[in-house]
């Protein structure tokens, strides 16, 4: 990387690039290792590692050059970090169980961000993060300080109102403010999410492939006919989806 970045020998475009540029290449490249474990590619996880890998050195260098920090830094730090949060391994605190280390880890990570100075429960919660991770962590955080609903029936009720509200918007054909419902249904998901102890992203993640095996199906079905969807009206493909619903649900 030190050679990438050289002023005079290096590779014109790893010169050019800032923290702020390859920000995006970084998030790319955690998503390809998630698809990577996704499908269970061993192989291909082993590369998209690397290719991870590669983002972390190249911030380090980037930050190297500055003056700021190196690789090792990281490294230390992230050492440093996990003694802290585990003194059950690391330290002389007694054995816990899962659900106890995950309070316990809370508790450590509420310290640190008090004596980081960071503000406000929510002001650490990264923006970057896709928007239902990050709407479930807010509310997450929220919760830890009372702001919750206190049940899971009440999320529910929250989002039949909030459902009821965008139904309205539509119907008075006010579209801006037909968005803000939406994004106020979705909130609403994300927390409905947390509380059944549920990923949002991995439920929609599952869905869309639920989506994209029943949709080819129809594809496949119409190709054996000699059609192709645009050939096909929406009756016909819904009545084919139908059929590849049923048969998915008895098959289990």
């Amino acid at each position: 990387m030190r050679r990438l970045r050289d002023p005079e020998t290096g590779c014109p475009w790893d010169r050019e690039q800032t923290f702020a540029s390859i920000a995006p290449y970084t998030i790319e490249e955690s998503y390809e290792v998630s698809d990577a474990i996704e499908r269970n590619d061993m192989r291909d996880l082993k590369e998209e590692l690397g290719d991870l890998l590669f983002q972390v050195v190249f911030h380090a260098r980037m930050a190297e050059e500055q003056g700021l920090f190196d690789f090792n830094d990281v490294a230390h730090g992230m050492a440093e970090k996990l003694i802290r949060r585990h003194p059950h391994v690391f330290g002389d605190v007694s054995h816990r169980t899962a659900e106890e280390q995950t309070v316990a880890w809370e508790v450590v990570k509420a310290e640190e961000r008090k004596a980081k100075d960071k503000g406000g429960i929510l002001d650490d919660v990264p923006v970057g993060l896709p928007a239902l991770t990050r709407a479930a962590k807010l509310t997450k955080r929220a919760a830890r300080v009372g702001f919750d609903w206190p049940t899971l029936n009440e999320v529910v009720d929250k989002l039949d109102e909030e459902t009821l509200e965008l139904k309205a918007e539509i119907a008075a054909g006010d579209l801006p403010k037909a968005r803000e419902e939406l994004g106020d249904l979705l909130f609403v998901m994300a927390n409905l999410a947390r509380k059944l102890d549920v990923e949002p992203e991995d439920a929609l993640r599952g869905t869309n492939r639920k989506f994209v095996r029943r949709f080819s199906a129809i594809e496949a079905e119409l190709k054996a006919q000699g059609r192709t969807p645009d050939e096909a009206t929406l009756e016909e493909m819904d009545a084919i989806w139908n059929r590849i619903k049923q048969a998915e649900h008895q098959a289990g």
